[in-house]
């Protein structure tokens, strides 16, 4: 099946620079689309076709911009990172993670734009490379990270940078914030995706306990070692191993972890052979370790083995975004192969108001907690724990939860300013301004 190309006469898809582009991007396994400099799609390779196209709606001579997310401007104009603009800016490739709009719903959807010059050094096209990002989902979902807020999208998209490198990886963030399912995504958007994914809870292991577990022990090495038992490292060969809360690691041990680490060798418990160890590492902690580097409680050269490429997980109060889109996930996994499980529009703001101190981990508890009361499948605001104190309205007329029709006509700043003051994101904010017809 051929290329489209468009058919209102664009200048610069009649261009033979942009003509040989367009054969050669159909032979491109990946969607591809190239797009003028007035961010009008003028070609797209068969693989967009089959992945973002619409039998509804040609894309064709479309602005990128509403094909995608559904805006009337520019990215940029819109509080979103706009790729075009960046490598208009860099003149060079620009990078990016999008939430767009697809047949099948709302998707992450990672960006490459590249400019096309002339013989003059003037871009005349733009190539654009797609790719839908499979480890997390910008809808409700069975398994998985889940969230469309900005602070979501910014961890993912350096969980989408590093994944393809060999670089120890540190979670930082809250506990229940979901770092193993950050890790487990680390691991399978990397190259050992076909291996192990090795859990190492740190958390409450002894001295003696810690090392056998992590490096094995032969048989007699110990009371109660009665045959040869392999370790978490061997366990974890080809693969990741996930040291989780690597925080609560003795201080004894950490010289060990190590050795481990810089050397890639280890022995048994109660062995003097070295063997050799091929894994991944990603570690994560809620713990503030350069405070406990300061009291001498955490190995500075530890820590500076595994933070080549720290990513903060936000706590669920600051992508209050992807509270509902969290709840409507939890019930559909909940429900599974049982009765369906669904929340009525009280105790959705209920739980939108609530603090959630425990994170995404609080918030999946007490939707299950709440699940055993909701006999006809509905779960309702008597159902959850005790809502929050309400603040006081005369706080803060321009705070979370306002509305834009009350805001709007006595505000002055920029739009940016008003986003910050209003506790939402520029895209939430542009959207809202859209819904209600505000300006």
């Amino acid at each position: 099946m051929p290329t489209h190309t468009a058919t209102r006469g664009q200048p610069s898809a009649r261009h033979p620079m942009v003509q040989s582009l367009i054969s050669f991007l159909e032979h491109e396994p990946q969607p591809m689309i190239v797009l003028d400099p007035a961010y009008n799609i003028v070609a797209a390779n068969l693989a967009y076709q089959r992945q973002f196209g619409s039998a509804e709606r040609s894309f064709i001579g479309e602005k990128c911009y509403r094909i995608s997310h559904h805006y009337d401007v520019p990215c940029d104009q819109a509080g979103e990172h706009c790729p075009m603009k960046r490598a208009q800016e860099l003149r060079g490739p620009d990078r990016v993670l999008h939430i767009h709009h697809t047949p099948r719903g709302p998707e992450h959807v990672a960006v490459e734009l590249r400019p096309i010059f002339d013989e003059a050094g003037v871009i005349t096209a733009y190539v654009e490379r797609l790719e839908v990002v499979r480890s997390a989902a910008a809808r409700p979902s069975d398994e998985g990270l889940v969230g469309c807020s900005p602070a979501f999208s910014q961890a993912l998209e350096a969980l989408r940078r590093v994944a393809p490198s060999t670089l120890p990886v540190l979670l930082l963030g809250e506990s229940g914030t979901g770092k193993e399912l950050f890790a487990r995504a680390v691991h399978e958007a990397s190259g050992r995706a076909a291996g192990p994914f090795v859990v190492v809870d740190c958390s409450g292991l002894t001295e003696t306990l810690f090392e056998s577990e992590l490096f094995g022990h032969e048989k007699g090495a110990f009371t109660g070692a009665t045959s040869r038992k392999p370790g978490l490292v061997e366990t974890a060969q080809g693969g990741t191993l996930f040291l989780d809360e690597i925080g609560d690691v003795p201080l004894a041990m950490q010289v060990k972890l190590l050795r481990l680490i810089e050397s890639g060798t280890y022995r048994r418990v109660g062995s003097v052979d070295t063997h050799h160890a091929a894994f991944r590492l990603v570690a994560a902690t809620h713990k503030p370790l350069e405070r406990m580097m300061a009291h001498g409680e955490f190995r500075q050269d530890l820590y500076y083995r595994i933070s080549a490429f720290p990513i903060v997980l936000p706590p669920l109060r600051g992508r209050p975004e992807d509270i509902a889109l969290l709840v409507h996930s939890f019930l559909r996994r909940a429900g599974a192969g049982r009765r369906r499980l669904t929340v009525d529009d009280d105790a959705l703001a209920q739980l939108q108001r609530h603090p959630w101190p425990g994170n995404v981990r609080e918030l999946r508890n007490v939707l299950e907690r709440a699940a055993l009361f909701a006999d006809d499948g509905v779960i309702r605001a008597g159902h959850l724990p005790a809502a929050p104190a309400a603040p006081d309205p005369g706080r803060n007329r321009h705070a979370p939860g306002a509305t834009l029709a009350e805001v709007v006509p006595g505000f002055s700043g920029t739009r940016k300013e008003l986003a910050a003051r209003l506790g939402v994101s520029e895209r939430t904010l542009y959207r809202r301004l859209k819904e209600e017809g505000l300006s």
